[in-house]
């Protein structure tokens, strides 16, 4: 099993900036794909960032196109850490933001929701203007 656990949430003014983590415990896997996704009031969760590392490189990094940017995903293996840079906050990017993760590193699905094998509990960003 793993466990994801994000930190990093808070509140912001628009044009501010907040790093948020997802910390990976428990089975951790040499190659994964983690993605970043949020849910603001009222909707439904969408897909913000994903990356993914074959063991030996970063294969993919792919952003919604609401946060190609502003937002920039990385990986810190050492620390079975990843990262979501966000800059530029706008007061709708206000959500809670999860991370999950898979084993499978391949591209496909890196938007889709139920092609993650496991969630975080989700941290909330609030941007006020």
């Amino acid at each position: 099993q793993v466990q994801l656990v994000e930190s990093g949430g808070g509140s912001v003014q628009a044009g501010g900036s907040l790093r948020l983590s997802c910390a990976a415990s428990g089975r951790t896997f040499s190659s994964y794909a983690m993605g970043w996704f949020r849910q603001a009031p009222g909707k439904e969760r969408e897909f913000v960032a994903a990356i993914t590392w074959s063991g030996i490189i970063t294969v993919y990094v792919n952003y919604a196109d609401s946060v190609r940017g502003r937002f920039t995903i990385s990986r810190d293996n050492a620390q079975n850490t990843v990262y979501l840079q966000m800059n530029k906050l706008k007061p709708e990017d206000t959500a809670v933001y999860y991370c999950a993760a898979r084993p499978d590193y391949s591209s496909g699905g890196l938007r889709v929701e139920y092609k993650y094998d496991y969630w975080g509990q989700g941290t909330q960003v609030t941007v006020s203007s």
